[in-house]
């Protein structure tokens, strides 16, 4: 049997993962960071993007779209405090599509009543969610 540290992905509006995983893969600020058990304690910020978990006894992955937020590594124990937290299988592609044409557009216009830094991060997060869709795609083909 594999190693395993237990994982809890939060957002703030439910728990959307708690279970045993023998690695998380998630994006850092400055690139993708790979959690295995006995990492070392780790306090970090993450940015819009995929969740992987290595489940334990299963062959693929599973996938969790993050807006953004706070991890924390502790012996024995992962955990992902996100902004917003989907499961890739709920992931929406023609509202994340919707979304990043509605962002591209409010950059576009810089009279519009969505300040340019938001409009720009509510794009990343829509481009991660496109993203994170892809992956989840090529992952069941």
């Amino acid at each position: 049997m594999a190693l395993s540290v237990h994982v809890d992905v939060v957002s703030a509006e439910e728990q959307i993962f708690s279970g045993l995983a023998e690695f998380v893969v998630l994006p850092g600020e400055v690139g993708e960071l790979g959690i295995f058990p006995g990492h070392m304690p780790l306090m970090t910020r993450i940015k819009p993007g995929a969740v992987r978990l290595k489940l334990q006894g299963q062959e693929r992955e599973e996938l969790i779209f993050v807006a953004g937020g706070i991890l924390e590594v502790q012996p024995g124990l992962v955990t992902v405090l996100a902004d917003t937290a989907i499961r890739g299988h709920d992931l929406d592609e023609a509202k994340a599509l919707d979304a990043k044409k509605k962002a591209e557009e409010a950059m576009g216009n810089r009279s519009s009543e969505m300040d340019y830094a938001r409009a720009q991060a509510e794009l990343a997060e829509a481009v991660a969610q496109l993203a994170a869709i892809q992956r989840l795609r090529k992952k069941s083909h």
